[in-house]
């Protein structure tokens, strides 16, 4: 029996999530294989999967621990958001600790180009201190939950893009929001940051096309980033393709 426990949320894992629906009798326990989707639960409406799904956190390590022996789960592919980094870490110790295979799905981050005008900052805390005190306006694409940080200079604009409406009041005194679903394309973006008057983009080096389209629009406009770089976790298999998940799991199976 291999049983798969798929940490998901990016579009890597739903490309896989939909190769192994076609590739695997997933509800069948006679086909001896089966996998299973799981979301944080961050998002409000998350995208449809072709595989049954569970949604929230494990508990931590030990609550991970204890769902996959509960589960009788063999492998765990790790394709979660680049910054998912506890829930990265999180897994490393788990699966070592229940004796389950893990490798990590992951797209390469961002690499500057030509034209590109990137700010490297390690943290949430690095990009804050990168913005003006105070006249900047700031398309902050990172989401919602560590907006309330940028606070700390009340006297920019911030222009969020969300997956979500905002269900409480923005944590930001000067603040305006989109909501809107990627992939998006750059001229879009670009409209929409000449539409804003952006000055500023602060970005998470996710990697990826869907979301790409933000560095190139500011490329177009000469508009600096401030890029925050992917957090550390501990040391995991890396692998970059549905093939090679897919090679990786048939050979343990």
């Amino acid at each position: 029996m291999t049983k798969l426990l798929l940490l998901g949320g990016t579009t890597e894992a739903s490309h896989l999530a939909a190769h192994l629906a076609q590739a695997w009798v997933s509800d069948d326990p006679v086909a001896g294989r089966q996998a299973v989707f799981s979301y944080a639960g961050r998002t409000a409406r998350p995208a449809q999967q072709p595989l049954p799904c569970r949604i929230g956190g494990f508990g931590g390590v030990s609550g991970l621990v204890d769902y996959l022996r509960r589960e009788g789960i063999t492998h765990v592919v790790d394709a979660t958001h680049p910054f998912a980094a506890q829930m990265s870490t999180n897994a490393v110790r788990a699966c070592a600790e229940a004796g389950v295979g893990l490798v990590a799905f992951e797209r390469p981050a961002w690499q500057p180009q030509l034209g590109d005008h990137w700010v490297h900052v390690a943290d949430m805390a690095g990009a804050v201190a990168a913005l003006p005190e105070a006249g900047a306006r700031v398309f902050l694409a990172i989401g919602k939950q560590h907006m309330a940080e940028f606070a700390a200079k009340p006297n920019n604009h911030y222009l969020l893009r969300l997956v979500d409406a905002p269900e409480a009041p923005l944590s930001l005194p000067d603040a305006s929001v989109v909501v809107a679903r990627g992939p998006f394309e750059a001229t879009g973006d670009e409209a929409l940051m000449r539409q804003h008057k952006i000055t500023h983009i602060v970005a998470k080096n996710a990697g990826g096309a869907g979301a790409e389209a933000k560095l190139s629009a500011a490329r177009t406009l000469s508009l600096p980033v401030v890029m925050i770089d992917r957090p550390k976790v501990p040391a995991r298999p890396v692998l970059g393709t549905v093939a090679e998940v897919m090679r990786w799991l048939e050979h343990g199976a």
